[in-house]
């Protein structure tokens, strides 16, 4: 056993710890690289699924939310929706751009497939920090957060996105102007529509931590219930085009995330005081 002057000062002590930190954060961080880059790497070969059955499906009229769209309006006695059929032409516009655009889609679809992954090694990372209780009532937060990401990106890809890129590919100020897109740009909205579902679904997660640290409760989410509406109905106009039907298929989900997520700050604060006093009861 050391002495106590054999034992390093106290600063060191310190020092030391921040750095076994830093190593254990650099091993999460190695490991979350490697598993986006094999799966990125995947992506890169399976070229064809990934853009012509994945990317480019939103841009065809055999599309599945074009096809079921078609088939509510004809259920409904109405063949709107089958009249606003895709017709636009996807184009490259410079010598690398299509190689570039394979890389850099790659990698997104990388990460998005090694999200789950990814926040598992966040999550690995802080868990140690936590105390016995926080890591208890933490319970299945990887598996929560995953399935609320994977629920809000398929989503934003089978609904907000093919709405957009209906909606913006459809809209001409004059019909002898031609839709001609540029790939980067048809990229850039599919990706932007479909990651922000997916994050925007994370709410109640979100307020599930925040309800946990004390930060909000249920009433402060009642009483700005009505302020909230408003943030959705903006952000449902940030996330789609500017077509009324659009934002309401849109504004309908993260209302209901948004309910969801009082009752389950109402459930945080039950299971606190029920755990306050079960510790009163054991003490006496």
């Amino acid at each position: 056993m050391q002495s106590k002057s054999q034992q390093p000062p106290l600063g060191e002590q310190h020092e030391m710890s921040f750095i076994d930190h830093l190593e254990a954060l650099r091993w999460h961080v190695i490991r979350a690289a490697i598993s986006v880059v094999v799966f990125a790497t995947g992506a890169f070969f399976a070229k064809d699924f990934l853009f012509h059955d994945l990317i480019l499906g939103p841009s065809r009229n055999d599309f599945w939310t074009y096809q079921t769209l078609c088939k509510v309006g004809q259920w409904a006695g109405s063949t709107e929706p089958c009249a606003n059929s895709v017709n636009f032409v996807i184009q490259n516009r410079e010598m690398s751009g299509q190689l570039a655009m394979h890389i850099s889609t790659s990698f997104i679809v990388g990460i998005v497939l090694a999200f789950p992954y990814l926040f598992w090694e966040i999550w690995r990372f802080v868990k140690p920090g936590l105390y016995p209780h926080e890591r208890k009532n933490s319970q299945g937060a990887v598996f929560f957060v995953s399935v609320l990401f994977i629920l809000g990106l398929l989503f934003g890809y089978y609904v907000a996105a093919p709405l957009s890129i209906n909606f913006l590919a459809s809209y001409t100020v004059d019909a002898t102007i031609e839709n001609q897109i540029d790939m980067q740009s048809y990229i850039s909205t599919l990706t932007t529509m479909t990651l922000s579902c997916a994050f925007v679904f994370e709410l109640p997660m979100v307020v599930f931590f925040l309800a946990k640290a004390g930060l909000i409760t249920p009433e402060i989410m009642q009483v700005y219930r009505k302020h909230a509406i408003v943030v959705i109905l903006i952000l449902a106009a940030v996330i789609t085009p500017p077509d009324i039907s659009s934002q309401i298929i849109v504004t309908i989900p993260i209302l209901l995330l948004y309910e969801l997520s009082i009752n389950i700050a109402r459930a945080v604060r039950r299971g606190d005081v029920d755990r306050l006093n079960s510790e009163l009861n054991n003490s006496k």
